[in-house]
């Protein structure tokens, strides 16, 4: 016996004799060889297979013409290795290898036709790789090439059917009744206390009928609290309140205060007020904004904000072929950094603000500020909006001498703040800390100075680096918006039509597509979706439920990094997709032995069931109980953090008293 390949080795012990019992059987006649190689003597079977239009040779080795490794082979007599080599290579052993082939040929050319692919592309290896793997083995990795080819030439399928389906260059006209009304946009431009909102807001309440558009829930409350003391032929004005977790609905309402992912597009005004205009340029949030500016179906559309969102301002106007006015704003009261640093906690005086950017920063300094003698009003993101409005009251009418907090103050709290001290420049991004951009910086500092109630605004930093950051931050001038490159984020309309396109019903595999097959053509619009939204996603995969629900459950308002608000969240899940009601129950027992993260974090849990509960009624029905039970946890959070200032101040008697 021969090989025809260099890798392919002679039997040595027994050459002539295998050679003479091969010819004996007539192997060599009927296309079977005995090789020895990598470790293995087998018999190799060659062969035609002729199916639809195809000649496919094959040289395979089927389960059975594996005989032996090559020691136990050779100490075999010749009677023993005669009889192994005539029972493994029997007209049976052909006719079972010819049919396995015919059949494995015969779906490879069909599945190729199907995606107009050469199946020769795939069958040729069935002659040309010989190694001493067996036939399954070869053939497991022809389909998965081919399976590969198909996976690659569906995914091309299906990023141009998503490509011809949603095209961005259209998302304008999605919002069909902006769309169609004529519109014209006033930008008022400019930092903070220049009274921009205020001056939208006159004119919002002078409107027949209108609606604001805030960042944060509180900032939808206040206003919605401010358009009720409104009052036109002797009656309040009617208004609604709209927000992901509360709906206060008045029938015949002629203006709603909303948060801005909240807009209803479909119902025309006459004024629409879009607050922090600069979020456009946010990388979680921005989509929401620039759907408020495409959508909102108001004849005349207040942008409001910083400076620096003139030109993507001008750049959005241009696209939705809107007119144009803008209004620039200055300062009410002037705005100036303290000679020098503050240095010392005894320098820290009443109508201060110190700001630190992490919760825990907020509540040492807190601690360190009431040791002083001074009482301290705490405001950070973590709280709810109706603990923020109780603590900034509190700062507001005295009870507390300084307000601790993060850069939360700086969006939708009005405080009679005489200076801003900042305790650090350095924030966390999510990825890493890194010194506050000029725009944050200044709008923080802006806090300082109240109109009508301050004659200037003062800045300082807590330490020397911590002032000269802040001079330099402030004499730098903010970088304008991006006028391009606007984010778009999916709908559960664009997730359907992409899903009827392409069949596909994986809630990850549809964003993904979102982001990265729909038409973009001068990219002024962009996709974009959150990390979080991500990963939510691929959980909910895994789980029986629909796109839309999973959509739904991708977007509820909290943390996965807080682990009890995760748990919940995952729990909500399974019982939405096992078609069970999620319940809650007002007992604040266990509430009363909560620290304050637990109350924090429970506040917040039962606004994210509240937000479920106006999306999916059905499966969480108790939305009244959790808004209740929010109200007692916000309630319990205040006291807290009162007590908490309260034993601070105990501990030692102080000047400030």
């Amino acid at each position: 016996m021969t090989s025809t390949h260099a890798n392919e080795t002679s039997l040595t012990p027994h050459d002539d004799d295998d050679e003479r019992l091969c010819e004996a059987l007539g192997l060599p006649e009927r296309g079977i060889t005995l090789v020895k190689m990598e470790g293995r003597v087998f018999l190799r079977f060659a062969g035609v297979v002729e199916e639809a239009g195809l000649r496919v040779p094959y040289q395979l080795v089927p389960q059975y013409g594996v005989l032996a490794k090559p020691s136990k082979w050779r100490k075999m007599d010749r009677d023993t290795r005669l009889a192994l080599l005539r029972e493994r290579s029997g007209e049976k052993a052909v006719r079972d290898l010819h049919a396995y082939v015919l059949e494995f040929v015969r779906d490879i050319a069909v599945e190729a036709d199907d995606y107009n692919m050469d199946p020769m592309a795939f069958l040729h290896t069935l002659s040309d790789l010989q190694t001493s793997d067996l036939g399954s083995e070869v053939c497991g990795r022809i389909r998965l090439r081919l399976e590969h080819a198909v996976e690659r030439q569906r995914e091309e399928r299906h990023a141009e059917r998503t490509r011809q389906s949603i095209s961005l260059g259209e998302y304008p006209a999605s919002f069909t009744t902006a769309h169609r009304m004529p519109r014209r946009f006033i930008a008022i431009l400019g930092p903070t206390n220049s009274g921009k909102t205020h001056k939208a807001m006159e004119a919002l309440a002078k409107a027949g009928s209108g609606v604001y558009l805030a960042p944060l829930r509180l900032l939808a409350l206040e206003n919605y609290e401010r358009l009720q003391t409104v009052t036109r032929h002797g009656k309040p004005l009617a208004v609604s309140l709209v927000t992901g977790e509360e709906r206060r609905i008045v029938e015949g309402a002629t203006h709603v205060a909303s948060t801005v992912e909240m807009l209803d597009t479909r119902t025309s005004v006459d004024v629409a007020v879009i607050d922090e205009i600069q979020m456009l340029a946010d990388p979680d949030r921005g989509a929401a904004w620039t759907a408020a500016v495409c959508g909102a179906p108001a004849r005349t559309v207040y942008l409001v904000g910083a400076p620096e969102a003139r030109k993507a301002i001008e750049a959005l106007a241009q696209r939705l072929e809107c007119p144009l006015e803008v209004h620039l704003l200055k300062r009410k009261g002037p705005l100036a950094m303290e000679p020098s640093a503050v240095r010392k906690l005894k320098n820290v005086r009443r109508g201060d603000a110190l700001i630190a950017f992490s919760r825990r920063d907020v509540l040492m300094w807190r601690d360190m500020v009431t040791e002083m003698g001074l009482s301290a009003a705490t405001v950070y993101g973590n709280l709810s909006p109706e603990v923020r409005r109780a603590q900034a009251q509190r700062f507001r009418d005295g009870t507390a001498d300084v307000v601790v907090g993060t850069d939360a103050i700086a969006m939708g709290l009005n405080l009679p703040i005489s200076r801003i001290v900042m305790t650090t420049t350095v924030k966390y991004n999510g990825r890493e800390e890194e010194e506050i951009p000029s725009a944050l910086a200044r709008q923080i500092a802006g806090r300082a100075g109240r109109y009508g109630i301050h004659e200037e605004g003062l800045v300082a930093g807590f330490d020397d680096d911590t002032h000269q950051v802040m001079r330099a931050l402030l004499k730098e001038k903010p970088a304008p918006l991006n006028a391009t490159g606007f984010s778009v984020a999916p709908t559960l309309e664009h997730l359907h039509l992409i899903s009827s396109v392409t069949a596909e019903t994986s809630l990850a595999r549809l964003l993904k597509r979102f982001v990265h097959n729909i038409d973009v053509p001068d990219g002024f619009f962009y996709p974009r979706i959150t990390e979080e939204q991500f990963e939510r996603a691929a959980w909910l995969d895994a789980l029986p439920l629909s796109v839309a629900d999973k959509f739904t459950l991708s977007l509820v308002p909290v943390s996965s990094k807080v682990m009890s608000l995760q748990h919940a969240w995952e729990q909500w899940a399974l019982a939405l997709s096992r078609g069970k009601a999620s319940h809650v129950k007002i007992n604040d027992q266990p509430m009363r032995y909560m620290n304050l993260q637990d109350v924090e974090d429970m506040c917040r849990l039962y606004s994210a069931y509240a937000w479920l509960g106006y999306r999916l009624p059905e499966f969480f029905p108790d939305v009244e109980a959790a808004l209740e039970l929010s109200r007692m946890a916000s309630e319990k959070v205040d006291a807290l953090l009162r007590d908490q200032n309260a034993a601070e101040r105990k501990r030692q008697p102080k000047r400030y008293r």
